[in-house]
């Protein structure tokens, strides 16, 4: 469904892209919550949002503009809560609002071209083929820990598999959906690989400093949303870019 509102009203997917970034932004909420730092949410996802329909209809500075706007925002709604916590808790939304909105603003960059909707395949593609690439491969022959005090789960084979998995994707979509050079499709595979594992380190660190081991329960036997949604936030500005400077508009 999420795909097919790519070619049916094109539009529509910045709602998809917009509630699930507010899931996320909920999840990190009640994360932040358990060592008592107290997200601004409204600001957050008021400006956020509208950063995200400023990429779309507006330009890049349009969402640089709108993030300023709610970076200030943010710190002015935070006042009535007095000085205690203010920089803790005003930092952690700003955080948010980059880790979250700031990311999404290049999946709606890539939406908004004319072929949008390919670009989104491929980029969508790409991530979930090389995560089920190195899922496998862990799985099958998982020897060699690649971070085990960040991840322990994580090992070179995984990482292998998902190379393999995230090379061949890639060339697929850019040279049948972007009608792309297949070199193209093996940067965006690598660097998807790449992006997505730090990504994912990322948030284990995250996890590991508040404590916890998922985001949330959303999803019964992988966590929260923003468990799957790690990868391809991460993924979101440097496949924009690579697709951005190397594939041609159709």
């Amino acid at each position: 469904m999420v795909i097919a509102s790519l070619f049916v009203v094109k539009e529509a997917f910045i709602a998809v892209v917009a509630l699930a970034l507010a899931i996320g932004l909920f999840e990190l909420t009640r994360a932040f919550g358990t060592v008592r730092i107290a997200l601004p949410v409204l600001p957050v996802v008021t400006g956020g949002t509208i950063m995200l329909v400023g990429a779309y209809f507006g330009t890049m500075e349009t969402a640089a503009v709108a993030m300023a706007l709610t970076v200030i925002g943010t710190m002015v709604w935070r006042l009535s809560d007095g000085a205690e916590g203010f920089v803790r808790d005003v930092t952690s939304g700003i955080f948010c609002l980059s880790y979250l909105y700031l990311m999404g603003t290049f999946v709606l960059l890539m939406l908004k071209e004319d072929d949008g909707p390919w670009r989104i395949v491929a980029f969508i593609v790409a991530t979930i083929a090389s995560d089920i690439g190195g899922y496998i491969a862990g799985v099958l022959f998982g020897r060699h820990p690649m971070a085990p005090t960040i991840s322990p789960k994580k090992s070179w084979e995984g990482f292998t598999g998902s190379l393999i998995f995230g090379i061949g994707s890639g060339i697929a979509t850019v040279t049948y959906a972007l009608d792309g050079d297949w070199w193209v499709g093996i940067l965006l595979g690598i660097a998807g690989v790449v992006f997505a594992t730090l990504g994912d380190l990322s948030e284990s660190l995250i996890k590991r400093d508040l404590g916890i081991k998922d985001m949330g329960d959303l999803l019964p036997g992988h966590g929260g949303l923003m468990d799957r949604l790690d990868s391809l936030i991460a993924v979101a500005p440097i496949a924009w870019l690579i697709l951005f400077l190397l594939v041609p508009v159709t």
